[in-house]
């Protein structure tokens, strides 16, 4: 009797003080729970954006590509040529240098276009860019890390997770296409729903990271080097982005937009990218990078976000000046 009672409640076997307790897979449920209702969540937030997206000039973005193309070349130009540099100055470890250019390969995330409608960026040229960098990424991203990953690892070795990104890019194209519709038909309900998901979507970001703090909190213990790369990563980004948009005469609300799609990475993919391609053990060493990296790419957003809507603020301009200012912007180009 002694030795039932030392064993937990819900042990199968028990032999003294040595108990069996079947596994949990409560995180596993959770997390499966939590990704559907977020990315349902997602999409409908990406539905709200496209009512800020006219179909006229996202068009003429696509018919001329100058800051998409600026865009290409920040996104798989500059970001995976940052992680190398990154990975080689902090001298980590082979693995985990894979990862961080892993990350650098990935197309941009959707919060860029959640972030690009706050900062008053170009909300046309912020969804065609991370349509174009999500489609591109299927032959950009082996190319990429064939160049960049071939000192440490056999780019063989590393599974791109071509259904993942398909399913990325329907989520991102069937939303906002439906929001571009109702836009284009009735253009008040669209200002609505656009002022709900903006919301909706600002708390969205905030959950997300939330969520992957807690489902994987038991693998925050990582390298120190891996949180510096992950501090400097997405302020390098987001810095080169906006300096190279700036230099190609880009005006300042594109300069905004092409930094934060510069920066903001697609993290679950790179998360996915990481899973599919090492071991159990080696995870142990790496699977928290991509979160460190979220964690940051949102915090640095955050803090532009704020010093942008400070500096509205201490100039007393109002919403309807900005966009005015915008509208000449387009016009002069």
């Amino acid at each position: 009797m002694n030795n039932s009672t030392s064993c937990l409640a819900t042990a199968t076997v028990c032999n003294g003080s040595s108990c069996v307790v079947p596994a949990s897979n409560f995180n596993a449920i959770l997390s499966v729970v939590l990704s559907t209702v977020l990315t349902i969540l997602l999409a409908l937030v990406m539905f709200s954006m496209g009512c800020n997206v006219e179909i006229k000039k996202f068009l003429g973005h696509i018919k001329r590509p100058w800051g998409i193309c600026i865009g290409f070349l920040c996104q798989f130009g500059i970001m995976p040529l940052v992680g190398f540099i990154l990975s080689v100055a902090f001298d980590i470890l082979p693995i985990q240098a894979v990862v961080v250019l892993i990350m650098g390969c990935c197309p941009g995330g959707t919060a860029s276009n959640i972030l690009a409608y706050w900062v008053d960026g170009d909300m046309d040229l912020s969804v065609s860019m991370t349509t174009c960098s999500t489609l591109l990424a299927l032959g950009m991203m082996p190319l990429c890390l064939l160049i960049y990953t071939k000192m440490w690892v056999d780019s063989g070795t590393i599974i791109i997770p071509y259904d993942n990104i398909g399913t990325s890019l329907v989520a991102l194209v069937v939303p906002v296409s439906l929001g571009m519709f109702v836009n284009h038909k009735w253009p008040q309900k669209a200002k609505i729903i656009l002022k709900i998901g903006s919301i909706t979507g600002a708390v969205l970001i905030v959950l997300i990271a939330v969520v992957g703090g807690i489902l994987y909190q038991s693998a925050w213990i990582i390298a120190p080097k891996l949180w510096i790369v992950g501090t400097i990563f997405p302020v390098a980004g987001y810095s080169l982005g906006f300096l190279l948009a700036r230099i190609a005469g880009q005006p300042w609300n594109r300069c905004r937009t092409v930094a934060l799609e510069t920066g903001m990475q697609n993290t679950q993919l790179c998360s996915t990218v990481v899973q599919l391609s090492f071991s159990f053990e080696e995870l142990n060493q790496v699977f928290t990078f991509p979160l460190i990296y979220s964690i940051f790419q949102l915090a640095f957003a955050a803090i532009f976000l704020a010093i942008y809507l400070s500096y509205k603020k201490c100039y007393g301009k109002n919403n309807e000046e900005f966009q005015e200012s915008k509208n000449n912007e387009t016009l002069s180009e």
